[in-house]
């Protein structure tokens, strides 16, 4: 026997004893987009908890002198490694008005990493006041520069788009937890039971498909009280967004249990006494779990282009919420996008994070099915 057919033979039995989620990880690890995505969407819910650590100064504090101030550059060889940034001086034109900037090149301010800035939580209960990284100015004092310019109110872009990651990640995980409960429980209670029961649930997902997506947002959305704080407005938008969501999951769902009631190991567990719950919940869930994820993973881009779309529309979140919706508003006018560009940059991250996450939702379905 040859070296290669011993190969071969070593490799299926090892095949053959694997787990589910082994063969899962198996075949996941050869799709190299979904695994380049995944990685991508791990940096984005890294960079969303250590968000005020990345962001140099506090996204909510106003700073009208420098008011749509430019992206500022990071220079690592102008007189020596060091790097540092060009001190930038505004004035006002006289015959437009409009405030111009001009930068410095004999004043260089160095870049300091891991200083004291403003006072933050990590994870919400341990009080901090270090930040990645800050300039020093000509007097020693700690500033903030602003790499991706700056909005009206003179606030730092990037900071604001570092901690808008927190709410518009948030919203996908959340609106896409709550709409899998729904899926599962409404799906589920449709293929076990069948009957009256699986006739009005599919009514309802056919019904609630049927009516046209954006009308009925713009509808919720202003129905929405502008007086409420910003964690009301939060779930709420979260609830009107999961309730398009859980109907594509709902009939996963019900497929799956119209395909697994009649397998022996069902019937088994029912002929042992087991309940309807621990049958669903014990042996029949955990069976297509897999298939489950792909799915969730495929709806949260969905549910953060729907965020972002709203926000930017001014029907979800609002100011002083900070989301990626939120930051694109001010790009609404085309004159201020025209002489203020940078604000149209809020609009790359949503672009790399729908990506992210289809591919990687492509990835997780192929591999749900490691036979195919």
């Amino acid at each position: 026997m040859s070296t290669e057919e011993q190969q071969i033979i070593i490799e299926e039995d090892v095949v053959s004893v694997a787990s589910q989620w082994q063969l899962m990880w198996w075949r996941f690890r050869k799709h190299k987009a979904a695994l380049i995505a995944t990685t991508i969407v791990i940096l984005f819910y890294l960079v969303a908890i250590f968000a005020p650590f990345l962001a140099s100064s506090n996204p909510s504090e106003s700073n009208v002198p420098v008011a749509y101030l430019p992206p500022q550059t990071i220079k690592f060889f102008d007189d020596g490694i060091r790097p540092k940034i060009h001190k930038v001086i505004g004035s006002r034109n006289p015959e437009t008005y409009k405030k111009e900037y001009t930068t410095d090149p004999e004043i260089k301010l160095p870049v300091k990493f891991f200083v004291d800035g403003y006072e933050w939580k990590l994870f919400g209960f341990i009080k901090t006041t270090k930040h990645l990284y800050a300039v020093e100015d000509e007097e020693g004092n700690i500033i903030s520069p602003y790499l991706l310019g700056s909005d009206k109110q003179g606030r730092d872009l990037l900071a604001r788009i570092l901690i808008g990651t927190r709410l518009s990640l948030s919203i996908g995980l959340i609106g896409v937890t709550f709409s899998l409960i729904l899926g599962i429980v409404l799906g589920g209670a449709s293929g076990y039971y069948g009957g009256w029961i699986d006739t009005v649930v599919q009514r309802i997902i056919e019904i609630t498909r049927s009516i046209p997506t954006i009308p009925l947002w713009i509808a919720l959305g202003a129905s929405v009280p502008r007086d409420w704080s910003v964690v009301k407005i939060y779930f709420a938008i979260t609830i009107i967004i999961s309730l398009f969501v859980w109907t594509e999951l709902g009939r996963v769902v019900r497929g799956r249990f119209l395909a697994l009631r009649e397998e022996d190991f069902v019937t088994a567990a029912k002929l042992a006494g087991a309940s309807d719950r621990r049958v669903i919940l014990r042996h029949m869930v955990p069976y297509f779990a897999s298939h489950l994820i792909a799915s969730t993973s495929l709806a949260i881009p969905f549910m953060i282009i729907s965020e972002t779309a709203l926000s930017f529309l001014g029907l979800g979140l609002r100011p002083p919420a900070v989301s990626w919706g939120v930051l694109l508003q001010a790009a609404q006018n085309v004159q201020t996008v025209a002489l203020y560009w940078w604000l149209t940059l809020p609009a790359v991250p949503v672009t790399i994070a729908v990506l992210a996450f289809n591919f990687m939702g492509d990835g997780l379905r192929d591999a749900a099915d490691p036979y195919g």
